[in-house]
């Protein structure tokens, strides 16, 4: 029994002992940890502001914040660490080994975090862009730090690794795109009246842009027919219904002012043959 109680006693005072040598020591390394929360919510916020006068993308904005939020609580923990007396540089020495080797094994990872942070501060497009790249295109939706995510009319998604869209030839449409029709008319019908024609159906289109202005005239003469070429411009959402529309107004208008559409010409040759003798 009194042995039991002299290990309590000697727990007391070790437990006090403690207290006394590290309390305020640890009470400190909080008082350092809430202010860095504090700065590092300061530091945030004035983050933001600067990012939105770069106008960067809402997520990368959030993103590049909460960065700077954890490299500032980072530096005030270093600096609890120590005021409890921790040695740094084993630890520090540690972690850069055990770094090493999660950068060799999350190499395609890094690449494509390198290469996020390429396209975020060079922007060679922006969420709402047409793209073409990489054998796929579409337009933008989202850009991360890991990959860009493009949208498709069928309402599909394309995710590209940003690896593989840095150093690769971009072709960025922007946010509107030109659309390419061609209407083949008779010989026999009134070519200036078919143009005035399709430019009123331009006109008449909400979808068409009026600037840049839509390009439209006769690019090809063939045997059976005269093509006119036309190239409106459109919203990159409106671009698949642009087409149907116009094409629509075009065989409507056209069949209303007795415009000819060509029509494929076959040449027929019947050949003769020499009559089969008779069998005897």
């Amino acid at each position: 029994m009194d042995n039991s109680l002299h290990s309590l006693d000697q727990i007391r005072a070790s437990a006090l002992d403690m207290a006394v040598r590290f309390g305020p020591k640890v009470l400190v390394a909080i008082l350092i940890m809430c202010a860095g929360y504090v700065v590092g919510r300061w530091v945030g916020r004035g983050l933001e502001r600067l990012l939105l006068r770069l106008n960067l993308e809402a997520p990368v904005r959030s993103l590049l914040r909460r960065i700077a939020q954890l490299c500032v609580l980072g530096i005030f923990a270093i600096m609890a660490l120590q005021n409890l007396g921790i040695e740094l540089l084993p630890l520090i020495a540690g972690l850069g080994v055990a770094g090493a080797g999660v950068a060799l094994a999350m190499q395609g990872l890094l690449g494509n975090l390198v290469a996020g942070l390429s396209i975020i501060f060079t922007r060679p497009f922006h969420v709402g862009d047409y793209i073409s790249i990489a054998e796929e295109e579409g337009e933008v939706l989202d850009i991360s730090l890991f990959s860009t995510t493009l949208g498709h009319t069928d309402l599909s998604r394309v995710v590209i690794p940003n690896r593989k869209i840095v150093g690769e030839i971009l072709h960025n449409y922007g946010r509107i795109r030109r659309l390419a029709i061609s209407v083949g008319i008779s010989y026999r019908s009134d070519v200036d009246a078919a143009l005035d024609l399709i430019a009123g159906i331009l006109a008449a289109n909400p979808r068409v842009l009026k600037d840049p202005a839509p390009l439209f005239g006769v690019t090809r003469l063939t045997e059976a027919s005269i093509t006119i070429s036309i190239s409106p411009w459109v919203n990159v959402p409106d671009h698949d219904t642009a087409i149907k529309e116009l094409n629509k107004s075009i065989l409507d208008v056209f069949s209303a002012r007795n415009i000819a559409l060509a029509l494929p010409l076959y040449e027929v040759r019947m050949l003769g043959s020499a009559p089969v003798p008779a069998m005897p």
